[in-house]
């Protein structure tokens, strides 16, 4: 990942007038360190390897792209600063060396490639990036250097920028986090529940599924939903900590008069998913948790770190699977509610992630190999007025068993060129989080502990 592929790839050079210069690493440090004099600060001077060195980017496979009058180009990040086209393997030296000879393979009148400005890094301008860098470095720096390649690229394109923005709001999302920057995680687009059609083991079980309405499929909700804040606080938090899937369960109560279901506590998984050995010495632990507050298992959820918050097929039949169980001997109604929580998915508004909450309607009698069909969930969020101290020592205890994980998010990098991963992280929960100050002052003891483990 972010390596040197094997033999002696071309290397292309040529980025016509927009390419970059190449600095040595003094050079890199001087640019650092010029603040105020601003005698080194060029949009030139800013290569990818001065970015690289300063964690505003961090290599990766298919972490580039390119979107030119239709077509698109895909690119790998390599630790050295330079560009591997993944469909011939060529390697450049620049953004504009690749925009430029790209974008001649679909204009062979192009001369310049206008390369911070046509490539994207992880759905992002890289000009944005250099924006940031320049912020932080050189905050005394004239920012008409970095926007002044804009222009013309976005008037060239026309009707196709357009296209190209709405395309990369579903570029995989980044998490600046070498660890997880494989190929395995490019976008996975959801699908119609009505194109699945019948199940069939050469299905990819991790395809993603489109939510359907109970109204779409004639049918009401059978069931109420009400969410305590401090639930998805604390899933919220489990969620944001790892770049890695992770699982927990939902306890409450189920009351067969209102036809009520009340979530009152999450229960995170401190294992992996891998774990089967851990797995069973954990689930012991929560259920008698559960026993011990009176509550009964209500519900599980997991999260997809850098993806849409939408089940896949794997996860409708774990639905399934829970629902059934949950059932009882006597084969009476009980609810079992999935959430899925997707923090880092750079298609969500804003900080927050987002969180979804759905059931699993059997397939019609007559289509019994047919996938179940999910639904999205109404939920009522009930605000808490105070954080319990189990909450806070879950955090804790989540904090602790992360702390030396390969896969913890790295909360000083950025998320986005404006917001770190921690500014992500404080925005997500302040939506879920009593407002008043003392609770707020709590919370941040919890984050300071986040911040001491780099």
């Amino acid at each position: 990942m972010g390596s040197e592929p094997p033999g002696s790839p071309q290397v292309v050079e040529d980025g016509g007038e927009e390419d970059e210069e190449e600095l040595s690493g003094g050079e890199e440090g001087d640019l650092r360190s010029s603040s105020g004099r601003g005698s080194l600060l060029t949009r030139r001077g800013i290569t990818l390897r001065v970015l690289l060195k300063d964690g505003l980017v961090e290599p990766g496979d298919g972490v580039l792209g390119i979107h030119y009058l239709g077509k698109n180009f895909v690119g790998d990040l390599l630790n050295d600063g330079k560009i591997r086209w993944v469909e011939t393997g060529q390697i450049f030296n620049s953004p504009s060396a690749w925009a430029t000879h790209c974008k001649r393979l679909v204009n062979p009148a192009k001369k310049s490639g206008c390369g911070w400005a046509s490539v994207r890094y992880r759905g992002q301008k890289l000009v944005q990036y250099k924006t940031t860098w320049l912020h932080k470095y050189q905050p005394s720096a004239d920012m008409s250097l970095v926007s002044e390649e804009d222009d013309d690229e976005d008037e060239e394109e026309g009707k196709t920028a357009v296209q190209a923005d709405e395309k990369n709001k579903n570029v995989k999302p980044g998490l600046h986090d070498v660890v997880v920057s494989r190929r395995t995680d490019r976008e996975r687009i959801p699908v119609r529940y009505c194109t699945l059609g019948t199940r069939d083991a050469a299905k990819d079980p991790h395809t993603l599924v489109e939510l359907s309405a109970f109204s779409a499929i004639n049918r009401f909700q059978p069931f109420n939903v009400a969410v305590s804040s401090n639930v998805l606080l604390l899933m919220d938090f489990h969620c944001h900590l790892t770049t890695s899937e992770v699982v927990g369960y939902l306890g409450g109560r189920w009351d067969t008069n209102t036809q009520l279901l009340t979530i009152l506590r999450a229960f995170p998984c401190r294992t992996r998913l891998a774990d089967r050995e851990s797995a069973s010495a954990v689930e012991e632990e929560i259920c008698q948790n559960l026993f011990m507050r009176g509550l009964s298992l209500v519900g599980w959820y997991h999260s997809h770190p850098r993806g849409p918050a939408l089940p896949s097929l794997q996860d409708i039949d774990s639905q399934m699977d829970h629902q059934l169980r949950l059932q009882g001997s006597n084969n009476g109604f009980q609810p079992c509610l999935g959430i899925i929580c997707g923090p880092y998915y750079h298609g969500n508004q804003g900080v927050a992630s987002t969180i979804t909450p759905f059931w699993v309607v059997p397939p019609p009698e007559q289509r019994p190999n047919d996938y179940g069909i999910p639904v999205a969930v109404e939920v009522t969020y009930v605000q808490d007025n105070f954080l319990t101290s189990d909450v806070l020592n879950e955090m804790m205890l989540l904090v602790e068993y992360y702390r030396a994980a390969p896969d913890l998010v790295q909360f000083h990098q950025y998320w986005c060129p404006d917001t770190t991963m921690m500014d992500k992280i404080k925005g997500s929960l302040s939506c879920h989080a009593p407002k008043d100050q003392a609770y707020s002052q709590i919370l941040e003891h919890v984050y300071s502990q986040l911040s001491s483990v780099h």
